[in-house]
């Protein structure tokens, strides 16, 4: 069900792993499918030394492996619910926004669909995920909202 019109042939979607994600997942397989577009999937872990200014005295690099096998294994648990084939599944570590753009433009996607919370205030003024990698992109970039699990009935 190729449409001609569409504007898409490859889709990356930037999952943070909350409750809220499939939301912003069925959102972009109903994407994909409707252009017939190739799907890929990310997470990134901001490293843990972020967390922590970079002033830790021990090693944690066995905890940052860690973090990254459990989000692979959630990623998978999660991928196991959609009905669309995924090309390429990433779980990265470094700074969301940038690596969602090297992994695009790698990849030659044309369209980043990320979930957004809608979040005002103090979270909107210093900026947010969705925010960080609308600017920068070089394709188009989707912030899908994503309403709180308590709000959907």
């Amino acid at each position: 069900m190729h449409q001609t019109n569409c504007l898409y042939s490859h889709i990356l979607v930037g999952l943070d792993l909350t409750d809220e994600t499939p939301q912003v997942l069925a959102k972009a397989v109903h994407i994909a499918r409707s252009c017939n577009a190739q799907l890929s999937i990310a997470h990134v872990l901001e490293p843990i030394t972020f967390a922590y200014g970079g002033d830790m005295p021990l090693d944690i690099s066995e905890v940052q492996a860690q973090q990254v096998e459990r989000a692979e294994h959630e990623l998978q648990q999660l991928l196991k619910n959609i009905d669309y084939p995924v090309a390429q599944e990433h779980v990265l570590v470094g700074q969301p926004a940038n690596e969602l753009h090297y992994l695009a433009e790698q990849q030659e996607a044309d369209l980043i669909i990320v979930g957004s919370h809608g979040r005002k205030g103090f979270a909107l003024l210093l900026g947010s995920t969705p925010n960080s990698v609308l600017h920068g992109a070089t394709c188009d970039v989707l912030a899908v909202y994503v309403a709180p699990l308590t709000q959907i009935g």
